[in-house]
This record gives structure tokens, C-alpha cells and sequence, in this order.
């Protein structure tokens, strides 16, 4: 690592999560500084009215050196809290390296270090990410793929000799204690060299919550910028605890209008409008199987409530869903890694 104090910029996107953004910062604040860095912190409130709950906690525990934060005027999505949040830092000068960390997490020892020493020794990397633990104490090791096609049929049909076949195509990839390319990260927690933010112009904020990571790392990937996963850096991560929709405890939910409009965005943007109709065909046809094969065994418990009638609704196949700028439908496709 270079023998230079890195200054860390950490952005904090909260929605009417105040309590677990205050555990966040207890968090940072027992290794804000380490070994040629420190962290400084915005907190931006995406107009929930945590902000005033989060000022005091700042006042009280004497973090306003180096913790702030910024209200918006409107609840934009996570890539527009982030982004708010970049420019933020920015003013007073440009951070050696973003820190995106959610609100539901809690760094545990070296987590920023290990991130940080990873970037400083591979400068042709532009974004690294976190290893995590769920509350339970259970690991989750896991980085991904791009989405396609093939993965799209895959999820669909749930079929566990089908998913061997294409083992290499499965979106979700169970990792092991050593550092590895992959295609994109969780947003949970990623360290991203400005570089990319300049090539990227940042996160899209036409995504309002999910996909916009998958999109971000595609994006920095076809700007020369590959993503790293680094699990010598271990958070903690309440799931679900900002969005109430991938929480353990609740068991499956039905999901927001929001998650569709972000995933037929993401197809659109990777892809261009005919491919991304392929894949809506090809995913409506496997869900449609595997909602037989479900149906057949008893196991309709194990699938996501209304799953298939709400893709069949959102789906790019209606002309009235494909309401995307024309500019952004031919954009350059980012090759996954089948490793």
C-alpha cells in the first residue's frame, strides 16, 4: 500500500432505516482510521426524516469530525442516494476510493483495510467488494454472474439437472476464501475507484432499487474496469433489513412493480429491445414449467407469490413497457465469465 494517508469516502444511503445506519457508524467508527487511510462518512436521508434521529446519534457519540448528513429533496432509489452522496464528498475534495456500504451492515474487523489493500495493489481493478455474514452467524459467500438467457431459463425451471448442465451460467456464485474476477458484486458493500465513477458517470438512476450494481459493474467492465471479490473483507449483513423483501425470517414475498422495471431496464440496457424480448419469452416459458413441476410435487411454497403473472405483466414483450430512451436500447454488451 502506498506509504500516503488514502482518504475513504463512505456513502450511506438510508430510508427510514435510522437505528440501523447508527449501528453502521458504531461500526466504522472502530476502524476509521487504519493503516494508510481514513474514512470519512455522508449519510444521505433519501427524504425518509431519519436525518434528524441520525444528527443527534452524530452529536451525541461525538462523529461530526467526520460523519454528515444530506438530506434529499425526494426519494430517488439507491443509485440516486449514491450518487447525491459521491458529489457530496467531492466538494471537499476527491476521495482516494468510494466506500458504497448499505445501511443494514455492520463492518467487522479490517473489513475497510482488506478492501482498501486489495485496490492499492491491483490498480487495474475498478471496483472490489465484501464478504458477509448474516446476523445468524452463517456465512454468505457470494458474487455473481450477468443475467442472460441462459440464466434466465435456468431460475425458471428450477430444475436441479438442468442448473448442472449450466452450472456455469447460474447467476449466483458460491465462492471460496480466495480472490477472484467476477461479473458484478453486492451493493451491500463495494469499494469503487473513482476512475469509474468518472468513465460510468456513476450508477443510472433510472434504476429506483435493484439491479443497479448489475448494471454498475457492467458498465465499469466495458469502460476497462473489472470487479473483484475480496473476502478478507467480512461485513455483516441484516438481508433484507432496508428493503423488507429478502429477510430470512419472512419467508417469500411478493415482489415490488419496482424490482420488474429495474430487471426489464437491465435486459434492455444489456442487451437491446429484441434480445431482451428473447429472454422475457424464454423466462416466462421456463417459469411456466417450473410452475407445473411445483404444482406436481407440492411446492408451491417454495416460489416467490404471483412470480409468474407479474412478469407476464411487466414484461418487455407489451409495447407499453418499452417506454426506454432509443439511445440506451444497442448499448455494448458486457461478456459474462463463465468461471
Amino acid at each position: 500500500m502506498s506509504s500516503q494517508t488514502l482518504d475513504i469516502g463512505v456513502v450511506i444511503v438510508t430510508y427510514r432505516t435510522a437505528q440501523m445506519t447508527i449501528k453502521s457508524l458504531e461500526s466504522i467508527d472502530r476502524q476509521r482510521l487504519g493503516a494508510g487511510y481514513v474514512a470519512r462518512v455522508v449519510v444521505v436521508d433519501n427524504a425518509s426524516g431519519d436525518a434528524p434521529e441520525i444528527r443527534r446519534a452524530i452529536d451525541a457519540h461525538g462523529w461530526g469530525s467526520w460523519a454528515t448528513v444530506l438530506e434529499s429533496d425526494r426519494n430517488g432509489g439507491f443509485a440516486y442516494g449514491n450518487n447525491l452522496g459521491i458529489r457530496k464528498l467531492r466538494e471537499s475534495g476527491s476521495p482516494a476510493y468510494f466506500h458504497i456500504l448499505n445501511p443494514d451492515t455492520e463492518l467487522l474487523s479490517g473489513a475497510i483495510q482488506e478492501l482498501v489493500a486489495f485496490m492499492e495493489a491491483n490498480p487495474a481493478v475498478g471496483v472490489a467488494g465484501s464478504s458477509f455474514k448474516n446476523p445468524d452467524g452463517s456465512d454468505w459467500h457470494i458474487a455473481f454472474r450477468f443475467p442472460g438467457l441462459i440464466s434466465q431459463m435456468i431460475d425458471g425451471i428450477a430444475f436441479g439437472p438442468v442448473t448442472a448442465v449450466f452450472r456455469n451460467r447460474v447467476v449466483a456464485r458460491v465462492m471460496t476464501q480466495v480472490n477472484q474476477r467476477v461479473d458484478w458484486l453486492c451493493g451491500a458493500s463495494m469499494l469503487v475507484r473513482p476512475a469509474v465513477i468518472e468513465a460510468t458517470g456513476g450508477m443510472d438512476e433510472n434504476f429506483f432499487l435493484y439491479f443497479e450494481e448489475t448494471d454498475f459493474c457492467r458498465r465499469a467492465l466495458i469502460a476497462g474496469y473489472p470487479s473483484w471479490y475480496v473476502p478478507g473483507s467480512l461485513v455483516m449483513h441484516h438481508c433484507g433489513g432496508s428493503t423488507q423483501i429478502t429477510g430470512k425470517a419472512e419467508g417469500k414475498k411478493r415482489l415490488p412493480g419496482y424490482w420488474f422495471a429495474s430487471r426489464r431496464r437491465y435486459f434492455v440496457v444489456a442487451f437491446g429491445v429484441p434480445q431482451a424480448m428473447l429472454i422475457d419469452a424464454v423466462a416466462i416459458s421456463s417459469l411456466a414449467l417450473g410452475h407445473v413441476k411445483r404444482l406436481l410435487l407440492g411446492r408451491m411454497s417454495t416460489a416467490v407469490p404471483h412470480f409468474l403473472r407479474d412478469l407476464i405483466r411487466e414484461s418487455i414483450l407489451w409495447p407499453g413497457n418499452r417506454n426506454i430512451p432509443a439511445a440506451l436500447c444497442t448499448a455494448t454488451r458486457a461478456e459474462p465469465r463463465n468461471s
